[in-house]
């Protein structure tokens, strides 16, 4: 079962992959114009107090609080990434 949370909760460092955006039109257009579509693989740079840091597609991208909650993520194991167990 894959466990999916909310990217405003992620430390920095954490390797995700969006799973949906969840809200309304305009947010998850703008979302979808950024390129954070499900299936895109983001990297958390910073997530303390302000907005959360994130690189995704090779880009930095600032994401209010409200936005960063909006998007929900799995975590990723880079050691293990299709979850096999080899």
């Amino acid at each position: 079962m894959v466990k999916t949370v909310s990217l405003a909760l992620l430390p920095p460092g954490t390797v995700a992959k969006v799973v949906s955006i969840s809200g309304g039109y305009g947010k998850i257009r703008r979302l979808l114009e950024m390129g954070l579509s499900p299936g895109t693989l983001i990297r958390v740079v910073s997530n303390s107090a302000g907005p959360v840091i994130i690189e995704a597609r090779g880009v930095t991208i600032a994401l209010g609080r409200g936005l960063a909650r909006s998007l929900i993520v799995e975590v990723v194991n880079l050691e293990n990434p299709d979850g096999s167990g080899r």
